[in-house]
Formats: structure tokens, C-alpha cells, sequence
């Protein structure tokens, strides 16, 4: 019987940005010529980020959730583990980070010699913020023989008070590793950990926060969308609930989701979860259809707002003007990189 600790904190259903004291909020700069970036076609903005890209020496990370043209343009696009792995091993001096604050910020923790940039710093992820660091340390504390494995999607704070980060990629991988006899506290995704406890026959003590976005898919409207379209493959991310996650006919990180969808013989899919992921979806399998997961009436959070405040016009002021740069402490960063390094030695390519 898997063990939940039921703590105060709520799952994030809002739209909530992040708050580190180094975040800038960006403005519409004039670029060299005196002309603002939103006079540009995005061809022309295309052109001007390359061009930057050579004269910095700049690579561009972007998250399969990022809107198309960011993904159009950006050097590598993937899920959260393979953009740290991009993050740790690159020859850049520059790294742009399309994504949410989390992100670049574990690339500046890999990388504390290289110049960090985001196109904007204010976009934060509710999940990270939904376990503040002062809260879980005492959490902690209850459990002092307890292994800490915390999802990716968490703040440098608790990533310094964790022994091994997780991605949704290699959560399982990564649990299976550890002895049995071990007990285990998994943050701050109650619904991937939940998945990981029952898939594996683990006792874990859990971390009561989710995704607003994969939180929002119910049951109902789920199986409303599978009777509507009988013949599409219900596929579905782990962070959503356990009753969504009972239909699906595949469940997995967001690549996983993606490579499933190129190799099975289905040839419609019902996605449960972020819908950025379709633009790539489509791109390789342009001959299938994808049919994003209904949401439910009451709850219309099914899309990451934040990763969708990452835009071409953002990408290219931030790089043109080296602003917002992503900081942080030294002390802090130390203390972060233990359990990020011991996720990439778990979880060889």
C-alpha cells in the first residue's frame, strides 16, 4: 500500500509565475536599427537569431511546449532530461533557454562560467512553486532516513535539499536503482509519483502537488473524446491523474510520447498533455491525426501559459541585449548540482 503524506499545500490549478529575486521582466527594447522587434516578419526574425547564434556562439534550447516558431529555430528541442543532458555537454559560450524558469536555471547550475539567457525570466512554473523550500525542509525533516527524489521540475532550493533529480524520462529508471528497503520521499508531482508507486510496487511518501496542466484532463471528458473518435490510441504523460492514466494504451514522458506515436501502427491519437507537443507530432508523422485531450469545462488549465510567454520576438531581444541573464548563488548552485549530476549518472544516454 503506497504511503501519502497529505500536507497543506494544494495542488496548483492557476496560472502562477515564479518570483526569484533575479527575474526581469522584459519590455519591447529597440534593437540597433531604432526598430522594434514586433516590426519584423517572423523570416526576418529567423534570420536575425541565426545570425546571432553565430556571432555569440550561442546555443538555443527549446521545450517541445514552446510555440512552433520557437521551435523552428531553436538548436535542440526536447523534453526536460534531454535538454540538461544538452545543457551539461555543448561547446557554446551562450545559452538560450526557451522553457520555464527551472530550466535555465539548471543549465546555469551545469554551467556557471557560461552567459544564461531566457527570453523571459517571469515565466515560471506553478508545479516548482507549489514546494517552497522552507516547507519541504521541515517536510523532510519527519523522514530522516528517507532517500529525496524530487522531479526536475522544482526550484534550485530543492534541489539542494534532494539526493537524486528525476525527469519524467527516467523517474522509473531511477527509482528502480535504489534498494527496496529504502524508504523514499518523491516532490513535488503527487500524480508522477503516484504512477512510478504503483507501477513499481513502491512505498513512496509524496509530495502533494501536480501539473495544473495534466492535472486538468478528468475521466469524463476523456472518455467522452475516446468514444467520439473509437479508433484513435488514448496516450497520456504520467503527471496526469490516475483515473485519466487507467484508459491510456500508452503512458510516458513527453519524447516517449512522441517516439510512441511514430512507431505504432495506430493512425489517430487521443494526446493527454501539453498541446505543444503536437506541432512535433505532426512534423514527423504528418500523416497521422492528433487530437488534443478535451478539457474539462471547469477546469480550462490544459495549456502551459508559461512556456507559451517565450515568443520569436522575446528570443530575439534576449539575445540581442544579453537580457534577462539567469544567476545564481554560488552556495546554492554547489548544493543544487549533487542530485542533478547523480540524475545524469543514473540515467546514462
Amino acid at each position: 500500500m503506497m504511503i501519502l503524506t497529505i500536507i497543506s499545500n494544494k495542488c496548483v490549478t492557476t496560472a502562477l509565475v515564479c518570483n526569484h529575486p533575479e527575474n526581469q521582466t522584459m519590455t519591447r527594447d529597440l534593437d540597433s536599427t531604432g526598430a522594434g522587434s514586433a516590426a519584423f516578419s517572423h523570416e526576418e526574425l529567423f534570420g536575425r537569431i541565426r545570425t546571432l547564434k553565430k556571432e555569440m556562439n550561442a546555443l538555443v534550447l527549446a521545450h517541445y511546449y514552446t510555440v512552433p516558431e520557437i521551435q523552428q529555430v531553436a538548436d535542440i528541442v526536447g523534453d526536460s532530461l534531454a535538454l540538461a543532458r544538452a545543457a551539461e555537454k555543448n561547446d557554446a559560450d551562450v545559452i538560450v533557454f526557451a522553457g520555464v524558469y527551472f530550466m535555465a536555471e539548471t543549465a546555469k547550475i551545469l554551467n556557471p562560467g557560461k552567459l544564461v539567457l531566457m527570453p523571459d525570466a517571469n515565466a515560471g512554473c506553478p508545479l516548482a512553486d507549489s514546494c517552497p523550500a522552507d516547507r519541504f525542509r521541515i517536510f523532510k525533516e519527519q523522514y530522516p532516513g528517507a532517500l529525496v527524489v524530487t522531479y526536475i521540475n522544482s526550484t534550485a532550493e530543492i534541489k539542494a535539499l534532494s539526493d537524486i533529480t528525476c525527469t519524467s524520462s527516467n523517474a522509473e529508471q531511477i527509482i528502480r536503482q535504489i534498494p527496496e528497503n529504502q524508504q523514499i520521499i518523491f516532490a513535488p508531482d503527487k500524480n508522477l509519483g503516484g504512477y512510478i508507486a504503483k507501477k513499481l510496487k513502491r512505498e513512496m511518501i509524496l509530495w502533494q502537488g501536480c501539473c495544473y496542466v495534466h492535472d486538468a484532463f478528468s475521466e469524463r471528458y476523456i472518455l467522452q473524446a475516446c468514444q467520439q473518435h473509437p479508433d484513435a490510441e488514448l496516450i497520456a504523460h504520467p503527471e496526469c491523474r490516475e483515473e485519466v492514466l487507467r484508459h491510456a494504451a500508452f503512458i510516458g514522458s513527453t519524447k516517449a510520447l512522441l517516439q510512441h506515436t511514430v512507431s505504432s501502427s495506430a493512425k489517430q491519437f487521443i494526446v493527454a498533455t501539453e498541446p505543444g507537443i503536437l506541432y512535433e507530432m505532426k512534423k514527423l508523422s504528418p500523416l497521422k491525426t492528433f487530437i488534443p485531450a478535451p478539457k474539462d469545462p471547469e477546469n480550462h488549465h490544459s495549456v502551459c501559459t508559461q512556456m507559451k510567454q517565450n515568443t520569436l520576438e522575446k528570443l530575439y531581444q534576449c539575445m540581442l541585449l544579453r537580457k534577462p541573464e539567469i544567476l545564481v548563488d554560488e552556495k546554492l548552485r554547489v548544493a543544487s548540482l549533487g542530485s542533478i549530476r547523480r540524475m545524469l549518472e543514473m540515467s546514462p544516454a
